[in-house]
């Protein structure tokens, strides 16, 4: 029977313990596409060293063989959930992650590892597709990026204590017991989505795998001009997070000599994603998505072409004192440019919800992987070509919500241009 949550009445009437309930077993559920990206970025160097990596870039290929599997098998699932349901695909996705997570915790090989993390990224396409999917089914419009913002937040606990978590694990064994971890963490969730979590999808809402129905579907989303180009914005702003996430290693452990305090140090700024996201679900609803998210990707572009040109201007990097709070502001505004961007991108596309998640996370993931793999690899011993990078992609996302909204900005919900 699928859970019925009215507009404008935010509880749950079937399954579930309200709405507290609601948003943290959808956060459980993102968490395991995100845990198998944070709690490894600990041992990358273990990983390297054990499988005979000599260069240290190399090392991120571990990062973006999952996040390409993520992106390119999201397609699939969007429309398998528009047709089955939103349980069923859920399912599936998350017993190719668990069993490729188990097997990754043997295999001897880094290239083995690497064609098995990008079979646990299609595993793990389900989880984004499905758990956005959910949301559009219950919730539109400022609903859905208040409650977005709330899911996020609770999310966003998850990169504080992740890499912490997997060092932590590497106290008691190799880094294969990592994965062993992750399996066992998405195995838990998935016990709570089987007993909590009813399906959404209605019978008579279903849709048909017909081609003709998945060409209208698919049609709908790319001629969207407002799903589209936010969806684009969306994926450029990704690409200076995955990017960033990639080299954090060897920026913080490599550049500044954290060493063990580097998870404490990736905890500071995801601890302020979820204070962003926090904000933002408390304030979209009087100030609107557009003016928010609008505000924030010109606070982004700011403060990223600011430590680019303090990266130019210092003989050696950047002081940490000086590095973190500007990240931190800057990861800030992410937090609330993405929440936003989504759900924009999201709210004309309700009738083909499952499709809609579908194509956005894969342009999103497999374009923000890839930019964040060249920003990655060009990485010199400096934080100069990231903040280069963040600079060029803000500036290009501020380009895509320009086109999106026919250069009107800072529009209210009811002034917003017309698809």
């Amino acid at each position: 029977m699928p859970i019925d949550i009215k507009q404008g009445h935010s509880e749950p009437t079937t399954g579930m313990r309200g709405r507290g309930e609601f948003i943290a077993l959808i956060a459980a559920v993102m968490a395991i596409n995100a845990l198998a990206i944070d709690i490894m970025l600990p041992g990358l160097q273990e990983i390297g060293a054990s499988l005979g990596v000599e260069s240290e870039n190399h090392r991120q290929f571990v990062i973006t063989a999952y996040l390409l599997g993520l992106g390119v098998s999201q397609l699939f699932y969007g429309p398998l959930s528009d047709r089955f349901g939103r349980r069923i695909p859920l399912f599936v996705g998350t017993s190719i992650y668990i069993v490729t997570a188990l097997a990754s915790a043997f295999t001897t090989s880094f290239s083995m590892l690497i064609a098995l993390r990008v079979l646990q990224g299609i595993g793990a396409a389900g989880t984004r597709v499905i758990a956005v999917s959910i949301v559009r089914d219950l919730y539109g419009g400022r609903q859905m990026a208040e409650v977005m913002s709330l899911i996020m937040m609770v999310f966003m606990i998850l990169p504080v204590i992740a890499p912490a978590t997997g060092q932590f694990i590497m106290l008691f064994g190799e880094w294969h017991l990592i994965f062993v971890f992750m399996a066992v963490s998405a195995a838990v969730v998935m016990v709570w989505v089987y007993f909590r979590m009813p399906e959404t999808l209605a019978e008579e809402k279903r849709r048909s795998l017909s081609i003709t129905s998945l060409a209208q579907s698919f049609s709908l989303v790319l001629t969207n001009r407002v799903a589209f180009f936010y969806m684009l914005g969306t994926s450029f702003i990704l690409g200076t997070l995955f990017g960033f996430i990639g080299s954090s290693q060897q920026i913080y452990v490599g550049i500044y000599e954290l060493g063990e305090l580097f998870p404490l140090a990736f905890a500071v700024v995801a601890a302020t994603m979820a204070l962003s996201s926090f904000l933002n679900s408390r304030f979209v609803g009087r100030y609107g998505m557009r003016r928010i998210s609008q505000t924030m990707l010109f606070v982004f572009i700011c403060f990223s072409l600011l430590w680019f040109v303090l990266s130019l201007s210092f003989e050696g990097p950047v002081p940490l004192f000086l590095l973190l709070p500007l990240y931190m502001v800057i990861m800030f505004s992410f937090g609330q440019i993405t929440s936003n961007f989504n759900a924009l991108a999201m709210e004309p596309l309700g009738a083909v919800a499952g499709t809609a998640s579908s194509v956005l996370g894969f342009t999103q993931t497999t374009v923000g992987a890839t930019l964040g793999a060249i920003i990655g690899q060009s990485f010199d011993g400096t934080t100069t070509p990231i903040a280069l990078g963040f600079t060029i992609l803000g500036i290009i996302s501020f380009i895509c919500m320009l086109i999106a909204e026919r250069g009107k900005l800072f529009a209210s919900q009811h002034q917003a241009p017309k698809p």
